[in-house]
């Protein structure tokens, strides 16, 4: 690393340039992951919050299955119940509407679940109230509608007294709020719907595949149904495109810039080849070299990340974790040492001869 150190300190510039635009590009792919993180949890985190090892769905007869569309009747409900392996299943109503606070003018829109109260634990079935007149509110909910326990919230034209207030869940952007099954068939009765649950969810380990067949259904792990969501995979996809290219641009950029750098020092290269300093050394130099930059880089976009989400995780959709952080710097820190490595052509190919004058 002697003649790199020597470089950085010669050459502040060019590498206080590099690292700049390294850490500008570190800045975009990170906020924009933040920024996917966080839609994707308004999306589908009211699914993910689910009790059971499974998701029932109703199977159409063309395409995939949809949230939306699924309606699973009472005979397909007991032949899951009754199948070999079945711990337990959870019958969960899901429809969109709006919700108003008692008095005021203005209706949110939200997402009612519908669960018995005895589902097994977790973060949605924890919201489900103890009685038909009552409603569990999400987190963002209560926010959305200025709610606390004791007020009274309008539900497609009937009130409900706020039982309880729980964690953050959402559904296809909309925040989830909880109702018994009675109260949610009537909810949805007066939407439009039949008042029939959405999607079971299953415990257990039955034979899935042939149940599911029997009964006309898919039975999908939590984490794969929410392709079953028609916004998520357009959603993710099209920010995830984004992040895939600016990663491509950042290899790009960097392997550019040490491809002429490393041109520009094909004599001082040949030099040390003449003097006996070995290949597997300026490689070392060279990669070293372009790490301290990339680090240097990635550390200050990162840095930049870390608070402009902090402060705009209450304006925006933002998740500020390590999958959006330091993720993308490892990524950003791989995808830029392969484009540096391009540029090691000229270190193992460059002729001692070179410098002992042989070509002029």
């Amino acid at each position: 690393m002697f003649v790199a150190w020597r470089d950085l300190r010669f050459a502040r510039g060019r590498f206080v340039l590099i690292g700049s635009v390294v850490a500008l590009i570190t800045l975009l792919v990170g906020f924009l992951a933040g920024l996917t993180g966080g839609l994707a949890s308004q999306n589908i985190s009211g699914v993910l919050g689910l009790p059971g090892d499974r998701l029932v769905l109703q199977k159409p007869a063309t395409g995939k299955p949809s949230f939306s569309e699924s309606v699973i009747d009472s005979a397909t409900r007991t032949s899951w119940r009754a199948a070999p392996g079945v711990d337990d299943v959870t019958p969960v109503g899901i429809v969109q509407g709006r919700a108003s606070i008692h008095g005021a003018a203005s209706a949110v829109g939200v997402a009612v679940f519908g669960l018995p109260a005895g589902a097994p634990a977790s973060i949605v079935a924890d919201l489900t109230p103890t009685d038909d007149d009552s409603v569990g509110l999400s987190a963002g909910a209560a926010a959305d509608l200025g709610a606390q326990v004791g007020d009274r919230i309008s539900i497609a034209g009937s009130d409900y007294r706020v039982g309880r207030i729980g964690g953050d869940a959402w559904y296809s952007h909309t925040p989830v709020i909880a109702l018994s099954p009675d109260a949610w068939a009537g909810v949805d009765r007066r939407l439009g719907g039949d008042g029939d649950p959405t999607v079971l969810a299953v415990a257990g380990a039955p034979d899935w595949d042939a149940v599911a067949a029997s009964t006309d259904t898919t039975a999908m792990p939590v984490l794969t149904s929410v392709t079953a969501l028609e916004t998520f995979t357009s959603e993710i996809g099209s920010l995830g495109l984004m992040i895939a290219m600016l990663f491509g641009v950042s290899a790009l950029v960097v392997g550019a810039f040490f491809t002429v750098w490393t041109m520009q020092r094909a004599g001082d290269i040949a030099v040390l080849k003449a003097l006996g300093a070995s290949t597997g050394s300026l490689v070392r130099d060279a990669l070293g070299q372009a790490l301290v930059v990339l680090l240097a880089g990635i550390g200050v976009g990162i840095t930049i990340v870390a608070v402009l989400g902090s402060l705009a995780g209450g304006v925006l959709p933002f998740l500020l974790s390590p999958l959006t952080t330091l993720l993308p710097a490892a990524i950003m820190a791989a995808l830029g040492l392969a484009g540096a490595a391009i540029a090691l052509r000229t270190v193992t190919h460059a002729d001692p001869l070179t410098a002992l004058g042989s070509n002029r």
